[in-house]
């Protein structure tokens, strides 16, 4: 009797040879494709899982799911791993291990399988939220186990096997695509003295080819939460889509950088993000008027442990549901609406507009409207230095 195995499928080369090596190896492979907005025609890839051999293939609708509880507590968090990823990758991870788990208890089966490699963030990012949602299943990594040391060699398996792949036009680059963003790697990229070529960005024009005039923007926020973009209402799902396209037209969300995997080696990564680039500048600007000074400074030191903890896969871990809570608690003031102007791929912030503001222009201003105590300073200076009056 066949062993039942669900694979995280999306499709690609990977998966897709992935399914003829497992049923090689003796196993029923089930096939889950977990969308999370990325782009792709899922008839299509579902026809050709069942052509290569898949038993069966699930098609979970995610996107909701991926906005509301992934997407939302990590801008919430202000989550950003060192200073220019916003994550979007890693942050479907342990969705994608959730819909393995569930589908896996549906089906009897005892084993799971993803398409990561063996040097990447994703196969820990699966492999521990899988321990964390149901630790009795078994995990096979073919990409870690198989005979093939070359994109070449899986080819000529394909070609051998007559698995569809659309490798005759393939890509120089690796890529990962969803709701909150692009990740491209590999080709020329991994040479991190060479500018990125123009295509290797998927999704945003180049600043130069964007619109001539400004674009402002006011994005509203309750509790954290983004809810209106120029005064209208979207749900999450349409919300982060629509900023989506409207950044990318400006060029907004793109950053090359230099990053530490969770695996230890350094990687040269491009990212593509303009609604999350939006929106994490909206959201660290209305927490600026709205949160006092230690809390908001506090709260910077929570946002790097945040990022760190999910990019090292850790989401389901005791300490990011503790570190949801505090959070939560923060942003029970950050309602209000911030103005963006959007230019040659610029994204600045031209207004801010909170009842919760600790903004005070009669103490702020240097104008006749002045309230601030001048003489009160004094006091205030000697008691602040005075750990560090010189002894003599």
């Amino acid at each position: 009797m066949s062993k039942k195995i669900v694979l995280a499928y999306s499709g690609g080369l990977d998966t897709s040879v992935a399914i003829k090596w497992l049923r090689d190896k003796g196993f029923d492979v089930i096939a889950c494709l977990v969308d999370v907005g990325q782009k792709g025609d899922f008839e299509k890839a579902k026809s050709k899982a069942k052509k290569i051999g898949a038993s069966k293939i699930y098609v979970v609708d995610a996107k909701d799911e991926f906005a509301k509880e992934f997407i939302l507590p990590a801008l919430k968090a202000d989550a950003v791993y060192e200073d220019k990823y916003f994550l979007a990758t890693a942050l479907s991870r342990p969705l994608i291990a959730k819909a393995l788990a569930d589908v896996a208890k549906k089906e009897g089966a005892r084993y799971v399988s993803h398409g990561c490699t063996g040097k990447g963030n994703d196969q820990v990012r699966i492999e521990v939220s899988l321990e964390a949602l149901a630790s009795g299943l078994s995990v096979i990594a073919p990409l870690r186990e198989w005979e093939f040391k070359s994109r070449n060699q899986e080819l000529a398996y394909a070609k051998k096997h007559n698995i569809p792949v659309e490798a005759t036009k393939k890509s120089p680059y690796s890529l990962d695509e969803n709701l909150w963003g692009v990740s491209i790697e590999c080709g020329v990229l991994e040479n991190p003295s060479k500018e990125p070529p123009k295509d290797a960005y998927q999704i945003t024009k180049d600043p130069k080819n964007t619109p001539a005039k400004p674009l402002y923007l006011t994005i509203g926020f309750e509790k954290g939460i983004p809810k209106t973009i120029n005064g209208r209402k979207y749900k999450p799902v349409d919300l982060i889509s629509k900023l989506s396209k409207i950044g990318a037209d400006y060029g907004i969300g793109r950053s090359d950088m230099i990053e530490n995997r969770l695996v230890g080696i350094k990687s040269r990564e491009i990212y593509e993000a303009p609604a999350a680039y939006m929106l994490h500048t909206a959201h660290k600007e209305l927490e600026a008027l709205v949160l006092d000074r230690e809390l908001s400074h506090f709260k910077e030191l929570i946002a790097q442990k945040y990022s760190e903890l999910i990019y090292y896969g850790l989401w389901y871990s005791p300490l990011k549901k503790s570190l949801d809570k505090f959070i939560d608690d923060t942003q029970k003031r950050v309602t209000g609406q911030i103005r963006l102007k959007l230019y040659k791929g610029s994204c600045t912030v031209v207004g801010r507009k909170s009842k919760n503001s600790l903004y005070k222009e009669e103490l702020a201003t240097y104008s006749e409207k002045d309230t601030f105590d001048h003489k009160a300073a004094e006091g205030f200076i000697k008691i602040w230095g005075l750990p560090y009056r010189r002894q003599s």
